[in-house]
């Protein structure tokens, strides 16, 4: 395997809203999509689509929710053979999309809370170049994700996501110190490095390389951290770049965008690409991934991504 994807397993229900409600507010639904989800699991499915070789490892139940998940990924080319089949609920997530592209998300964790390090086959996962993982909900799977990569050989990637707010740096640190390649946005980089640093009257480009330096200085060898329209920041500690954005015509759902990014970033680091290049290949992703609803619908194939970068670059 290329990549292997470890963390939850949702089915998404997308519920496409006027404005996001605020408290008391009663707020009409325009339209209702569904589809399978789970950050790793659509960072996984977009290098399924770039043509790399993939696999998941993960918790479904056994009731139709579940059913569709496994189909999806059949589809997408992605190996399902170390996902875990269980009695009980699919995990889900509801996600409220307005007109804009902003959201809101609410995640009922279901049987992902089931999947233990005595499910994970170590061969399997040592075998891949790179496990990608994720945030889960619990407790209990932050420390199943401690003790696996205690024993991990392959090169990590991780996207802490919801653990940045959740648990905090102290608690994911293990984590971020063993890192190869570490994905945060700049919303989830101020809540790792709040207190840590000084950041009054700071620029986010300022805060983004201030930070993630810190985050180099504690062991993780690439952090990358995406600014939105400002693009993305990238270092290994040696070099650093602050990549532009990839020009959007239109911006639908901004849900997924932070996976497509690492699925770009990490096709190029699979490819042989330089650090600044990783940087570009994941910025288009994601802007393709925000054309469309959804966390998948969006993502490129393989020649969609290259003819883009080279049209990017000529560009410059």
């Amino acid at each position: 395997m290329d990549v292997v994807g470890l963390g939850a397993l949702n089915f998404d229900v997308l519920y496409i809203v006027e404005r996001i409600a605020g408290g008391g507010e009663e707020v009409g639904v325009i339209d209702v999509k569904s589809a399978a989800g789970g950050s790793a699991a659509n960072t996984i499915v977009g290098l399924a689509r770039l043509g790399l070789s993939v696999g998941f490892i993960g918790v479904v139940g056994n009731d139709s929710e579940g059913k569709f998940i496994l189909e999806e990924f059949r589809r997408e080319n992605v190996d399902i053979s170390h996902i875990k089949i269980t009695e009980g609920h699919t995990g889900r997530a509801m996600s409220f999309v307005d007109a804009s592209g902003e959201r809101a998300l609410y995640i009922l964790p279901g049987v992902n809370d089931d999947l233990h390090l005595e499910d994970i086959d170590l061969e399997y996962v040592n075998g891949a170049k790179i496990l990608h993982t994720s945030s889960f909900v619990s407790r209990e799977q932050l420390e199943m994700q401690k003790a696996l990569v205690r024993r991990l050989k392959a090169r990590l990637s991780f996207s802490p996501g919801m653990l940045c707010f959740k648990f905090g740096l102290d608690n994911i640190l293990e984590l971020v110190e063993r890192s190869d390649f570490l994905f945060l946005s700049f919303e989830e980089l101020e809540a790792l490095v709040k207190g840590r640093l000084r950041t009054e009257n700071e620029t986010k480009e300022g805060l983004a390389e201030k930070g993630a330096a810190f985050l180099v200085d504690l062991g993780a060898n690439v952090v990358s951290v995406t600014l939105g329209k400002l693009g993305c920041y990238v270092t290994d500690g040696e070099k650093q770049h602050l990549v532009k954005a990839y020009p959007v015509d239109r911006v639908v759902d901004t849900t997924g965008a932070g996976d497509a990014f690492v699925a770009g970033f990490l096709y190029g680091v699979l490819s042989g690409r330089h650090l600044e290049d990783c940087g570009k290949l994941g910025n288009i992703a994601a802007a393709f991934c925000i054309r469309e609803y959804g966390c998948r619908m969006g993502l490129p194939s393989r020649e969609q991504l290259e003819d883009a970068f080279l049209k990017f670059r000529a560009a410059e």
